[in-house]
């Protein structure tokens, strides 16, 4: 049995990842963490990770980037390993993230759907086969209320592609302004927001006469709650390391 603690526990994700757990017999909910403490079911929630008083195998944070400080600092304190699925980082805050595991388990992905993680791979595959002969084009789109653009999953597709490439590609997010051919050496970037789309990617290779779409499309937030329990039981009793969902997949 593996005890969760989720941060953000009063958020949609929170909610979506305690039914999800709900259903399951190999892990349980110990406790949240969230600025809003009303509880809505049979644990209790803190407002800020100093306050727990209930050790838990794993965090899942679905929260804010504002709390990430406060995660590390408990996570260093007790030793508590922590799978990191909130967007919106700063640069800066991921080497924060790399720098503690160096010293305690760390999971982050910028996406947390198992397809999404596979359509990196399969888009790294695709570059690596198809080379510089296709231009390679994002495109990704999400609901009115997302504040990040681009989305932090079409950066990790494009860092995914980036890496067959030995990172010469560069990103390029905003056409209009300048008037130009296309180069080889660019990956463009495009975001749409709109209505409720939970969240949807294409990659597109574009070649001489042919175009080759790699699609991914989530029906609900149900999707990303799964993948970071599976994320959470992964990272039970790992050692001190960053981890993802490729790592995942070789337990699979």
């Amino acid at each position: 049995m593996t005890d969760i603690i989720i941060s953000g526990a009063n958020g949609h994700m929170g909610h979506m990842i305690y039914e999800c757990i709900k259903e399951r017999s190999d892990c349980r909910v110990v406790a949240g963490i969230d600025i809003n403490t009303e509880k809505y079911a049979d644990f209790p929630i803190f407002a800020t990770p100093s306050e727990l008083n209930i050790k838990g195998d794993v965090i899942i944070d679905f929260s804010h980037p504002a709390l990430l400080d406060a995660l590390l600092e408990y996570s260093s304190k007790t030793g508590t390993p922590v799978v990191y699925a909130t967007t919106g980082y700063t640069d800066e805050q991921i080497d924060k993230i790399k720098e503690a595991a160096e010293t305690s388990p760390v999971f982050f992905s910028w996406n947390m759907s198992m397809g999404i993680n596979l359509l990196v791979e399969l888009s790294k595959k695709a570059a690596a086969f198809l080379g510089d002969q296709f231009d390679i084009e994002i495109l990704e789109k999400h609901h009115n209320r997302k504040l990040d653009a681009p989305s932090g999953t079409a950066l990790m597709l494009a860092n995914g592609i980036n890496e067959v490439f030995d990172g010469e590609k560069e990103y390029v997010y905003d056409r209009h302004s300048v008037r130009k051919k296309r180069e080889k050496k660019e990956i463009g970037i495009s975001s749409i927001r709109g209505g409720t789309i939970v969240g949807e990617h294409d990659i597109i290779f574009a070649g001489n006469d042919e175009v080759i779409t790699l699609s991914h499309s989530a029906a609900s937030r149900r999707v990303f709650a799964v993948g970071s329990i599976n994320a959470a039981l992964f990272l039970k009793g790992k050692p001190a390391g960053m981890y993802d969902m490729s790592d995942v997949f070789k337990e699979l």
